[in-house]
């Protein structure tokens, strides 16, 4: 029975995960195209890079075509191939499993932590076996894992860490990045991450060796001083310069996009956390979360397709949390255990407006149109 609510006749724009571009992007790539920085060739990439690690904190960071391509890359470094196994989060995004499915190694899907949504301690626990090469703990919507148990376990077991940072930039554990607390740490500028370079990833790892090989294999596995001196099967997952100006442009405004992801979750906090129809994804103590989505778990399925088509009808954009990829009918053989968890999130959960390209009045106004389904 469709609500009968009087709202504002102002419309609003509401916007979910668009990128924010203005002028200093647009500028940093005309520069780059008047330069003929268009393509591999050029400055800007290594210029972008060395920005970039010491934002997050590093010696060094290597920058790639996609979040994707970072995964893939790491798990290949990494020499994971077929026979081995690692352990992964039912609830993220499908690059996380595709990136195992390229190596040939079989994903090990578990379920996630009921509260902050992120990888299950205890479920990554019971899924190693002497055949656990790695893990993925997946930092989900910008909220951390536990990484100090995670990084424990694995270091005891002799299993490599890959974070999956593609959707945390800015999120700190005791002030340190997530990204730079396992072996290899990969970030995404997708078009919807908190900043972007249209398409791209950068790499970050505890050995400088390691990142030595990624920059070797990413070139066609060319060394730069032979043109035809291939050795072995490299990837062509370079970024190119007109990605990396406008990534340095972005750059230049990540505290102000930081500032507003966390001012739009604490809105988000005030207004419908403490409302009793539905929570929000907690934090560890030790973590300050960038929150790249704010999402909410409704009471049950039925509230969720209520809040959805009510949100509709106001032209306010929102989507689901992730399917899980044990759902996915070539992934199913890979579950391992139970993931009600992710399941729940999945038939319960709500990505709210979150992009920078909002107001705290618009988010304001998503909340009083959410508020009124339960009035």
């Amino acid at each position: 029975m469709p609500l009968n609510i009087k709202m504002s006749n102002m419309k609003k724009t509401v916007h979910l995960d668009a990128p924010d571009i203005g002028s200093i992007e647009k500028e940093q790539i005309c520069a780059a195209i008047d330069r003929g920085y268009v393509s591999t060739f050029g400055p800007l990439v290594n210029e972008f890079e060395c920005r970039f690690s010491k934002l997050v904190g590093v010696e060094r960071a290597v920058a790639v075509q996609s979040g994707t391509a970072a995964l893939h890359m790491a798990l290949h470094v990494l020499g994971i191939k077929e026979g081995d196994e690692v352990i992964l989060p039912s609830a993220t995004f499908a690059a996380t499993l595709h990136a195992v499915l390229y190596v040939k190694a079989t994903p090990v899907i578990v379920d996630v932590d009921r509260d902050t949504w992120c990888l299950s301690v205890d479920a990554f626990k019971a899924a190693i076996t002497p055949k656990t090469k790695a893990v993925i703990p997946v930092h989900l919507y910008g909220n951390a894992c536990d990484m100090q148990a995670i990084t424990s376990i694995a270091g005891s077991k002799g299993i490599f860490v890959v974070e999956d940072a593609t959707e945390s930039l800015g999120t700190l554990i005791s002030g340190r990045h997530l990204g730079t607390l396992g072996d290899i740490g990969c970030y995404s500028f997708n078009g919807n991450k908190l900043m972007t370079t249209g398409s791209g990833g950068m790499m970050v790892a505890r050995s400088s060796a390691v990142l030595d090989r990624v920059v070797y294999l990413i070139n066609q596995a060319n060394p730069r001083q032979d043109r035809q001196g291939h050795q072995e099967v490299g990837f062509n997952y370079r970024m190119p310069n007109l990605n990396a100006a406008l990534g340095m442009a972005q750059l230049s405004r990540f505290n102000g996009f930081m500032a507003l992801k966390k001012a739009f979750h604490q809105i988000y906090e005030t207004q419908l956390g403490k409302s009793g129809w539905c929570v929000l994804q907690k934090s560890y103590p030790d973590v300050e979360p960038s929150w790249w989505f704010t999402a909410v778990l409704l009471k049950n399925a039925a509230q969720l397709l209520q809040v959805q088509e009510h949100l509709k009808q106001f032209e306010i954009p929102c989507r689901g949390i992730f399917k899980p990829l044990h759902t996915f009918p070539y992934a199913r053989a890979f579950q391992r255990g139970s993931c009600d968890h992710a399941q729940m999130l999945y038939e319960r959960g709500l990505c709210l407006p979150s992009s920078t390209l909002n107001t705290e009045e618009s988010i304001d106004h998503v909340c009083a149109v959410i508020k009124k389904v339960f009035a």
